[in-house]
């Protein structure tokens, strides 16, 4: 038996999720797609869990921590320490990332808010339709449900 061939029977009793992990593991030589895959859900869900360990962080405008945010600095600063470079505002981010349907989106994912093309506001995919986010001057960094259906997502890639 082949080694695509082998490999293909044994990510079939594996699984989806094992299946990333298994390329993860395996490397890029193996599966490459499944390795990009994998690699990106591992560093949304590092972005994640540090923009939730800002929580309590105060607003303010064009701050990108590691004590204060606006928007699109709580995600820059998540993900810059979790490995992956963004660009500094929601707009830039927002053309930076790999756009999805809301039904893809998952854990660490991007939320932008928009009004017409122009994006106003970005936080992170928290699951359960709630996002983390840094909302605006006075507020704090907190976990909040996604108030409007005007929102695009992105994937970091």
């Amino acid at each position: 038996m082949s080694a695509p061939t082998a490999m293909s029977g044994v990510l079939c009793r594996l699984g989806a999720v094992s299946a990333l992990t298994a390329a993860a593991v395996a490397g890029p030589a193996v599966l490459p797609e499944l390795a990009q895959q994998a690699e990106a859900a591992t560093v949304s869900a590092k972005a994640l869990k540090i923009a939730a360990s800002k929580k309590g962080a105060l607003y303010q405008y064009g701050a990108a921590g590691p004590g204060r945010f606006d928007c699109s600095g709580l995600t820059f600063y998540s993900f810059k320490k979790a490995g992956k470079k963004l660009p500094r505002t929601a707009g830039a981010q927002y053309n930076s990332v790999r756009h999805i349907r809301k039904s893809a989106r998952t854990r660490g994912d991007l939320v932008f808010f928009h009004y017409g093309s122009n994006v106003y506001h970005v936080g992170m995919y928290a699951g359960h339709g709630k996002i983390w986010h840094s909302p605006k001057p006075g507020g704090r960094v907190r976990l909040e449900k996604i108030w409007s259906r005007s929102v695009w997502y992105g994937r970091v890639k």
